[in-house]
């Protein structure tokens, strides 16, 4: 196995990854500077947008060095090379593809590929992944993935799929790394990027981080009892 990309910074620091996917990409970079004006700085752009590499690009040319940007639904070694191109800084799939993996790791770029099973996320661990994305989270839901982290407590976890702004914090107590939120987060701020709409976008994002903020906060004084 070639060497792990540490897990992006952005991500670490905030435990939320917003995953914005669209019908009309245009409206993108309006959502992510609302995003990150509440505090979200790990932003993934689906392959599944329209333009989806542009739109990738010009949200990282506007943001700067403190917003990490990603591409997600990364399904193909084709589609990782040209993401990357683009200046994907970090590669999110829904399944595991070790030559999707590989074709990241070798760069020093982390990937984040989607599993189910134990043998899924233990595969997609040891052909280099960062973390590993569980997916579709809602379908197991929080005692899944406690389930999955018991046997395999080593392989930091993002929850994905179907969480919402309000489920977020108890898929951290069950001991995922982080969370990634799309249209529960977004509620259709992309097709009608107004002002108002953007400025609730921005306050769901301000309640997402303190929530999530609350569960780390929590968790830390049973993780120093155990310790």
């Amino acid at each position: 196995m070639t060497s792990r990309p540490d897990i992006t910074p952005q991500l670490l620091r905030t435990r939320v990854m917003a995953i914005l996917r669209s019908d009309d990409g245009s409206g993108l970079p309006a959502v992510a500077r609302a995003l990150t004006a509440g505090g979200i700085t790990c932003l993934e752009v689906t392959l599944t947008t329209p333009g989806a590499l542009d739109t990738l690009a010009r949200i990282r040319d506007e943001l700067g060095s403190g917003v990490a940007v990603g591409a997600g639904t990364v399904l193909t070694t084709g589609q990782a090379r040209d993401a990357l191109s683009a200046g994907a800084q970090f590669l999110v799939a829904p399944n595991v593809d070790t030559a999707v993996i590989g074709n990241a790791t070798r760069g020093g770029t982390p990937c984040y590929p989607g599993a189910w099973t134990p043998t899924e996320v233990a595969t997609a661990w040891q052909a280099g992944a960062a973390a590993v994305k569980l997916f579709p989270a809602s379908t197991g839901g929080p005692a899944h993935l406690r389930q999955l982290r018991a046997p395999l407590p080593h392989i930091p976890i993002i929850a994905v799929g179907g969480v919402g702004v309000t489920q977020a914090r108890f898929f951290l107590d069950a001991g995922a790394h982080a969370v990634g939120i799309g249209s529960p987060l977004l509620r259709g701020a992309d097709r009608d990027p107004t002002p108002d709409a953007l400025g609730r976008l921005t306050d769901r994002a301000r309640t997402l981080l303190e929530a999530v903020s609350a569960a780390a906060a929590e968790a830390a004084p049973e993780k120093e009892a155990d310790s």
